[in-house]
């Protein structure tokens, strides 16, 4: 089959969840058909020379445009309130992507377009009737701020931004032959929201389950955080866990130090003792691997948390609250430790520094059920019989041209 494949991330280097995510997509799809990748991207390098070998290796071809980031800060105009489009779509649309499309599906032989989360999905217009695959359509993010808002005036500006992403991606259903999420959390918002996508088909977020632990002993005074603070709800847990939790930790385990990985974005965070700002690292494995505690402080947010999967998959045991695991198969005091509240956050870090049995089996139950549920290989085979479904539901325009 011939798959023309849309990303809003160059997905090389793997360094955040979203690129690890359609990586390894790729590389499924690789071994049985071949892939045309169409992708943004923010590194001036990829729009000439060679491209990696590990994702060449996946793509026949791999073409390249300049992401232009969206400024929430930009002031919007008077009529921008009673348009359809959101802004977000507007400020990022690139016509460059559209003639790109456009271009390389009007060279034929296309079977299907899997168009990567809304940015790409947006983009439907230009498929030339090819059949396509809506990938890791999210709604959680956008339906949490509506439906917890604080204010009144909170209330109206998220719930005209979610009516708006709704109407418009509803707008967008008849191009596509379906769409996968990641949990069944975000399968039932959008099969209640947007009933005109099915089927929608759940493929979770995977990791690549080393053999056995990196080499080295483990630092039981150490925790660790994973995430760069661009999705700035890793910048807000941060801040959340520095401000209220930290020094409750501190107070009992004096010598405690924590270590908070990816691009910092040169964001302020409260100054703690202990604190270590790694920015990014080439082996963020042996860090995970070598600390006693993964903490996922998280407030806000959808998907599934490849920093929870990537610490369970090395043998972390994980502290996180209920919204950081949410639409992960993990239960509390089996596969990983749920706090919400302050007090009780740092009660749970302090039990597993203190407790190294405790560590130990929740380490183990999380890695089994990292392989049996979250592992690519168990994943993949259901990814790749949804696309098989979608490419066999044509079009009356890509049947007749």
């Amino acid at each position: 089959m011939k798959i023309c494949f849309l990303s809003r991330w160059y997905p090389y280097p793997m360094d955040n969840g979203a690129k690890i995510r359609i990586f390894h997509l790729l590389e499924g799809l690789a071994g049985r058909h071949e892939v045309t990748l169409l992708s943004f991207t923010e590194n001036q390098d990829r729009l000439v020379g060679d491209h990696p070998k590990p994702l060449a290796a996946c793509c026949r071809q791999i073409a390249t445009v300049r992401w232009t980031p969206f400024d929430p800060q930009q002031k919007a105009g008077p009529g921008d309130f009673l348009r359809p489009v959101p802004r977000s779509v507007r400020g990022t649309f690139s016509p460059e992507m559209a003639g790109l499309i456009e271009q390389e599906l009007a060279s034929g032989g296309y079977d299907l377009v899997i168009a990567s989360q809304w940015q790409m999905a947006g983009y439907a217009p230009y498929f030339r009737g090819t059949p396509a695959l809506f990938e890791e359509l999210e709604l959680g993010v956008l339906h949490d701020a509506f439906t917890q808002a604080d204010s009144l005036a909170q209330r109206v500006r998220h719930g005209l931004t979610w009516y708006k992403h709704r109407r418009y991606l509803d707008r967008l259903a008849p191009a596509f032959r379906g769409a996968t999420v990641v949990s069944e959390r975000e399968q039932a918002i959008a099969r209640r929201w947007l009933p005109a996508f099915e089927p929608i088909e759940i493929i979770p977020n995977g990791i690549t389950v080393p053999a056995g632990r990196p080499a080295g002993e483990k630092d039981g005074q150490t925790l660790i955080f994973t995430g760069p603070f661009r999705y700035r709800v890793n910048y807000e847990a941060m801040v959340w866990f520095l401000e209220r939790v930290y020094d409750h930790i501190r107070k009992a385990v004096p010598n405690v130090r924590l270590l908070i990985t990816g691009d910092h974005d040169n964001l302020p965070l409260p100054e703690k003792p202990g604190v270590v700002l790694t920015g990014y690292v080439d082996d963020i494995q042996t860090l995970i691997a070598g600390a006693a505690v993964s903490i996922a402080p998280l407030l806000a947010g959808g998907g599934t948390r490849f920093k929870i999967l990537e610490a369970m998959a090395l043998g972390t045991p994980v502290v996180s609250t209920t919204k950081g695991a949410e639409g992960l198969a993990a239960a509390d005091g089996v596969h990983l430790l749920l706090a919400d509240d302050p007090e009780s956050f740092a009660w749970a870090v302090l039990r597993l520094l203190g407790d190294e049995t405790m560590r130990g089996r929740l380490a183990q139950n999380a890695r089994e059920l990292i392989c049996r549920t979250y592992a690519w290989p168990a994943i993949l085979p259901h990814f790749l019989a949804e696309v098989d479904r979608a490419a066999g539901w044509r079009t009356p325009e890509a049947l007749h041209g």
